[in-house]
């Protein structure tokens, strides 16, 4: 029952998704205008301040990179920035995430963006997903994309101490690295991982498992979130629960701010070779209330991705800051 519940959430959420997104695309762009201009100017002084510090490490460009030298000057005008209907790839989710923040801005100016996983440094100034964690100036702005499937976060019904004693994860694998941690860990007596997809494993059959719901995946202490392509889409709602992350630190972040999570502090880290884990399993198993603080300070940092309107602030910002930086003038959002 419970995983029906989660099924027809997640299906729900999905569907008011693009039902009140395609019933907002067709407002003209005064509208949306006015409403980033009301809800920059109703953030108090401290919101203000924490908005333009999360808009500053999702922003890195240099403050002054003009346009005309960075090649954004050829990139897409907001007025011209419309829904790709007879496109065959039309990254929907991407694409209304970045629209509900651009028309916010004159439609003259220009921006470009990437869709799917970025895991290496635009050539321009873009918009993206997902960047390499790196300290220092960086091409790739982040915003909030995809996130009706990135930001699932489902209340858990099960303290630390209730749950099953062992690592749970299912994954598409296809990576040379997760192909690495199945080989590893499969049937592993502090393990119930396996691999979702049947097109990898001809050698190995026995580690295709079936899909396993998040609630059931919640009935663990522990939750494997080795990264993808990019980031591990499954991080967020580990850490909005009351198991752990289980992975070595984060080679690419996304809005999560990956990039700022502290070792043994947000989520247990493992070696890059996973030699440690079944040590790390072990030692959180005997102090369950060291477990239980990082547990607690993972929930601090989903809590401020919990906010609706200071995360559309903080778009509004991160994007403004874009125009701004690449040497374009005109009407600012917050006058």
């Amino acid at each position: 029952m419970h995983d029906a519940l989660f099924d027809l959430w997640k299906g729900g959420r999905k569907a008011f998704f693009y039902a009140s997104n395609f019933g907002a695309y067709f407002l003209p762009d005064a509208w949306w205008r006015e409403k980033a201009a009301r809800k920059l100017s109703a953030l108090t002084p401290e919101e203000k301040e924490l908005a333009d510090a999360r808009a500053a490490y999702y922003n890195r460009l240099p403050a002054e990179c003009p346009a005309s030298r960075t090649g954004t000057a050829h990139g897409t005008r907001i007025g011209d920035f419309r829904y790709p209907f007879g496109a065959r790839q039309k990254h929907s989710a991407y694409f209304f995430d970045l629209y509900r923040t651009a028309r916010c801005f004159p439609p003259g100016y220009r921006m470009d963006y990437l869709f799917g996983d970025v895991t290496e440094e635009p050539a321009c100034p873009a918009f993206v997903k997902s960047r390499p964690v790196k300290a220092g100036n960086s091409n790739a702005v982040l915003l909030k994309l995809n996130q009706t499937r990135h930001f699932l976060f489902w209340k858990d019904r099960l303290n630390f101490r209730e749950k099953k004693s062992m690592l749970v994860g299912r994954n598409v694998v296809r990576q040379p690295h997760r192909r690495r941690f199945l080989e590893m860990y499969a049937g592993h007596p502090l393990c119930d991982i396996g691999q979702v997809n049947t097109d990898t494993n001809r050698e190995h059959p026995e580690w295709v498992k079936a899909y396993l719901p998040v609630p059931r995946q919640l009935d663990y202490k522990f939750v494997c979130c080795i990264e993808g392509n990019d980031v591990a889409t499954n991080l967020k709602w580990v850490m909005a629960s009351n198991s752990l992350a289980v992975m070595p630190r984060p080679r690419f972040e996304t809005w999560f701010m990956e990039g700022t999570l502290v070792p043994d502090y947000h989520y247990i880290e493992i070696k890059d070779d996973y030699s440690d884990l079944p040590e790390k399993l072990a030692y959180y198993m005997r102090h369950p209330e060291e477990a239980e603080q990082i547990i607690a300070h993972a929930h601090e940092h989903v809590d401020q991705f919990r906010n609706r309107r200071m995360e559309q602030a903080v778009a509004l910002r991160v994007m403004e800051m874009y125009f701004q930086r690449t040497g374009q003038t005109g009407e600012k959002t917050s006058k």
